[in-house]
């Protein structure tokens, strides 16, 4: 199983058998990356301007290829057990998902064509390492970096992860629900309710 560089279980043997699309594919099949941050990589987005911006690995998901594969959470629900964010306005709580990293590092220049696509490298390397991310809920979390706990376990959320979130639900209802000024304000409306 992959490691934190502290040494700690990330949960898979292959954080590219879950990682999603690059962070940096546009919807027509672009990188984003080359026609945004050229002054980052010139060769790699030369190569990219040369070829109209395709991706160099979109059609193929060989996103180990890429110098510059990122795939990054959204946090909304916990990858492992389904459990959903709950999110209240201007409260200091926290968050019940969180961003669990697979893959640590920045993605730099690699080997092989100026352009940066992987026609003079074997199709296994890894142009990395590059960032990836899932979304865990901090129960999942913990569970994974304190034991061999996978994140494909086939898991419920806790019985204290349900609980929280319920409470947040209860108070983001709580605070939805509508009273006019008069309720709020005048203490013989509030003995009527």
């Amino acid at each position: 199983m992959e490691r934190t560089p502290d040494g700690t279980p990330v949960g898979v043997d292959d954080p590219y058998a879950v990682a999603g699309v690059c962070d940096h594919l546009t919807d027509d099949g672009r990188c984003r990356f080359a026609l945004t941050r050229a002054s980052d990589d010139p060769g790699f987005a030369a190569g990219r301007c040369a070829d109209d911006y395709a991706c160099h690995v979109g059609a193929d998901d060989e996103w180990r290829a890429c110098p510059h594969y990122r795939s990054t959470t959204d946090g909304r629900e916990c990858a492992r057990c389904g459990l959903e964010e709950v999110r209240l306005a201007h409260a200091d709580a926290r968050p019940l998902v969180e961003e669990h990293h697979l893959s640590y590092g920045k993605a730099g220049p690699v080997g092989g064509d100026a352009d940066g696509s992987p026609a003079d490298r074997d199709d296994t390397a890894d142009a990395g390492p590059h960032e990836i991310t899932v979304a865990l809920c901090r129960w999942c979390h913990s569970k994974v970096h304190d034991s061999f706990a996978r994140i494909d376990d086939d898991a419920s959320p806790d019985p204290e992860a349900i609980a929280e979130r319920e409470g947040r639900r209860t108070r983001e209802r709580e605070e939805s629900a509508f009273t006019t000024a008069r309720e709020r304000y005048d203490p013989d409306e509030r003995e009527k309710r």
